[in-house]
């Protein structure tokens, strides 16, 4: 039998943003309470280090297939209008280990990752949160728009990017795609003092800063993914309840975590926990309506592996 393949038109016509946020609640619970295997991730680097080759396997308890994305990162890829990751999630059954699915990967991607952060700020942002302020103008940011909007009645969102009239061009083309209220921003502490704030930049330091962060915000740190790196200040980290896709992944990946502890501001025992763990009842969320909320996302496998999973059963019907 031949594998089936679902497309990036197919992947959006199934994978809704409200639907795919459903599909990780079970997704972040499964890897909290450690029924995804996963593997360390394998990032290669071409010959010539002009791009990189990306393979994360896994599998997880109760699905019935198992598999991995492959994917390639072209960081030149947007300035020739291609996109930056391109790939596809190969899909196996869990029983013969025939081939079932190949389901496009950045398009995956593009979604889960967004519905992360939506499933984060449903749990965690204030209940009367009503603006929303984004750092970046990427594929991330068109679809944090969706995440954010399905969760909380958002009556303006406010860009920020270092380009100012991409930016002011984002927002027109946002704007009349989602009927909301998109507005960019002079000086990214506007952004930054929204009720919900949202990073999905490139940045290797802070963009965002802990002063500009007003009382009862959550915050969504979704593009840093290296030691090295991160979008948030020390002093923004040190300040809020601090929680996790993956606690293992978080203390070797995530630099806006890694780089307070170093300097001593926090320690560990900072992360509160995982969102799975939130969602199970083992972690406290918000405690009242002054806290500032924080979701540091990496991205795990699990994630792709059920809203791959969603396609291909939707695909099969």
């Amino acid at each position: 039998m031949q594998p089936i393949l679902a497309d990036a038109v197919t992947v959006r016509e199934i994978l809704t943003m409200p639907a795919c946020i459903g599909v990780l609640d079970r997704a972040m619970r499964a890897v909290s309470r450690g029924d995804v295997s996963a593997p360390p991730r394998l990032f290669a680097p071409l010959y010539d280090d002009s791009g990189t080759l990306g393979l994360m396997p896994g599998s997880a308890k109760g699905l019935d297939v198992y598999g991995a994305k492959i994917i390639s990162l072209h960081p030149g890829n947007p300035a020739k209008g291609r996109p930056a990751i391109q790939g596809f999630v190969a899909l196996f059954d869990v029983e013969t280990g025939e081939p079932v699915g190949l389901i496009d990967g950045a398009e995956v991607t593009a979604i889960r990752t967004a519905a992360a952060s939506g499933l984060a700020t449903r749990e965690l942002a204030r209940a009367n949160a009503k603006t929303h302020g984004i750092f970046g103008t990427g594929v991330q940011a068109v679809s944090h728009i969706d995440a954010i909007a399905a969760v909380r009645d958002i009556q303006q969102v406010v860009v920020w990017g270092r380009d100012r009239e991409k930016t002011r061009e984002f927002c027109v083309e946002q704007a009349e795609r989602t009927g909301l209220n998109i507005v960019d921003s002079v000086h990214a502490s506007e952004a930054g003092a929204c009720d919900i704030v949202t990073t999905v930049t490139a940045a290797r330091e802070p963009v965002l800063q802990g002063t500009w962060v007003q009382p009862g915000a959550h915050v969504n740190l979704v593009g840093a993914h290296e030691p090295d790196t991160r979008e948030a200040d020390t002093a923004l980290v040190a300040l809020a309840r601090v929680y996790v896709d993956l606690k293992q992944s978080a203390f070797n990946e995530s630099g806006d975590i890694l780089i307070p502890i170093g300097e001593g501001a926090i320690d560990r025992d900072h992360v509160v926990g995982e969102i799975g763990e939130l969602l199970d009842g083992k972690v406290a969320g918000r405690p009242d309506d002054e806290a500032v909320t924080l979701y540091k996302s990496l991205g795990v496998v699990g994630q792709d592996l059920f809203a791959a999973h969603y396609v291909l059963k939707a695909v099969q019907q």
